[in-house]
């Protein structure tokens, strides 16, 4: 069900204070990468615990980056969000209680994936859990973009904002960085454009000569077995 617009506070809308637009960016990630969860589980034949491996492992590092990303801003965002804009306390609790759905069906994926990953056994669990987690998500991202969003952009600074992205990417697994970074551009409708706008000369430069192809690998192996 879609959700309530922002009830209006009757004043003229104010100026933007801050780029929230990562945001959305970040959010494509997670609906592509649990998206193709399903599909990448049922391509591993029973047995072939290395594909079972590879997918598992394709499938930890977005949990881990979604748990993150609702960590930080259940710290952080909630409670500066309801001090700044109280008019939009009614959606602020509707996102806490998104968080929490969410969060069940996150901690349903991470206690089924170990005896999978090791047997590629019966993916029944794991399956269950993505098919709860692509369901929450597809109530949680349209509803935080239309409705939190904008009011992030006029009661956050640019500075403030970076923690959010900062405090994510500290939550990456060693060695993972190359693939997280490749999940996000692929997930974009733009990825040069993307590279351009985010990412400085020399990160661009390592992306195209190392981390390209380190992503390339890891797709191969999701899809390949």
């Amino acid at each position: 069900m879609a959700a309530a617009a922002l009830p209006s506070s009757g004043e003229a809308p104010e100026a933007k204070t801050c780029d929230a637009r990562g945001m959305a960016e970040i959010h494509r990630m997670f609906k592509r990468g649990f998206g193709e969860g399903p599909e990448l589980v049922r391509g591993v034949q029973g047995g072939d615990t290395a594909h079972a491996e590879a997918v598992a492992s394709q499938l930890e590092l977005m949990s881990v980056g979604l748990h993150a990303h609702h960590e930080g801003e259940d710290a952080k965002l909630w409670s500066t969000l309801e001090a700044r804009a109280p008019s939009c306390a009614l959606h602020v609790e509707r996102m806490k209680a998104q968080h929490a759905e969410m969060l069940v069906q996150l901690r349903a994926l991470d206690a089924a994936l170990p005896a999978w990953r090791t047997t590629a056994g019966d993916p029944a669990d794991v399956l269950a859990a993505l098919d709860g987690i692509n369901a929450a998500l597809d109530v949680h991202l349209p509803d935080e973009e239309t409705n939190i969003v904008p009011v992030i952009e006029t009661t956050h600074t640019q500075k403030e904002l970076e923690w959010y992205s900062e405090h994510g990417r500290k939550a990456t697994p060693k060695g993972r960085m190359w693939d997280q970074l490749g999940a996000i551009i692929e997930a974009q409708p733009d990825g040069d454009d993307w590279l351009r706008r985010n990412l400085p000369g020399p990160l661009r430069v390592m992306w195209r000569a190392v981390g390209r192809k380190r992503y390339e690998r890891t797709r191969a192996e999701l899809v390949g077995g």
